[in-house]
């Protein structure tokens, strides 16, 4: 695929798939004007995918295949992508930290005490649609496509501590080392861990670190050579985490190939797991979930 091809592609299923794997509401691809100042009410009804949307993007991304310039092609002149995709970005605009994306279900879900909440990004939030029935019995995603840990971190009171679960699964990094909301450090990037673990811990949670997915490359930003980032981040997890009494999960060892790269046949663009991939990855964090300290 031609790498301006590709690059776009990317870019607006990483949008795209950040309201797809847990939009409840129906309503108008097109938001209504967004309230004004401080409000009682601040978010607007979830978004609902078009059926058709949803099941293009677990074909190009979740269940295995190559990625071809035909495939950005039919996504690129799919209508109700184009509409869907639209919407997204101008709540997501309203909405840095994504604090309204599961404000309803969160609503739901006060006082069930879920055993596990998944914080993440789009590896996170892909995970609902290649393998639904990890979240199911007492497993909630609350994987927001395209988000760094600053974000994850404003948001973490209202999508995990206050759910109260017995665990939290915490897996980020990908878009810190990408840059997605500005530059930033690798300290940056620890602080936000180091936040997140704390607070959960100070609630009672066991913590479950994720290792950072394998990436050759981004292609939303080729100039960047993620490898050697990521392997020192990773490197950084698995010592925070033995240090604290953490439990670490690495993914990183399982997915990748000689080079620092997502295997091909566990991926179709190189970042984002496929449905062969999160196999793998399920079978690793069972293990540490059934072996969750309890509260």
């Amino acid at each position: 695929m031609n790498t301006g091809y590709l690059s776009r592609f990317l870019a607006s299923f990483a949008i795209l798939a950040a309201s797809v794997a847990s939009a409840q509401d129906a309503g108008s691809p097109r938001p209504p004007d967004p309230p004004a100042g401080m409000v009682e009410q601040p978010c607007l009804p979830t978004l609902m995918p078009p059926a058709s949307v949803r099941s293009l993007l677990i074909e190009l991304f979740i269940d295995p295949r190559k990625l071809t310039s035909a495939d950005f092609d039919r996504l690129m002149k799919d209508r109700e992508f184009a509409e869907f995709n639209q919407a997204s970005q101008l709540r997501a605009r309203q909405d840095w930290a994504g604090s309204c994306r599961f404000r309803s279900a969160n609503d739901s879900a006060a006082g069930a005490s879920p055993r596990v909440v998944f914080m993440g990004d789009s590896i996170t939030e892909n995970w609902g649609m290649a393998d639904p029935g990890l979240f199911e019995h007492g497993a909630l995603n609350r994987g927001i496509s395209g988000q760094t840990t600053p974000q994850m971190l404003v948001r973490f009171r209202s999508d995990v501590i206050a759910l109260e679960p017995r665990i939290v699964h915490i897996l980020a990094g990908t878009n810190d080392v990408a840059g997605n909301t500005g530059p930033n450090r690798p300290q940056d990037f620890k602080n936000n861990i180091m936040s997140m673990a704390e607070l959960a811990r100070a609630h009672g949670m066991h913590v479950i670190l994720g290792s950072i997915p394998p990436a050759a490359s981004f292609n939303w930003r080729p100039q960047l050579k993620p490898v050697p980032r990521i392997r020192e981040l990773n490197q950084w997890l698995r010592e925070y985490a033995s240090r604290n009494g953490l439990d670490y999960v690495d993914y990183y060892s399982v997915l990748a190939g000689p080079n620092g790269e997502l295997k091909p046949e566990l991926s179709n663009d190189g970042v984002h797991p496929n449905r062969s991939g999160y196999r793998l990855m399920r079978k690793l964090v069972e293990q540490k979930i059934s072996s969750g300290k309890p509260r």
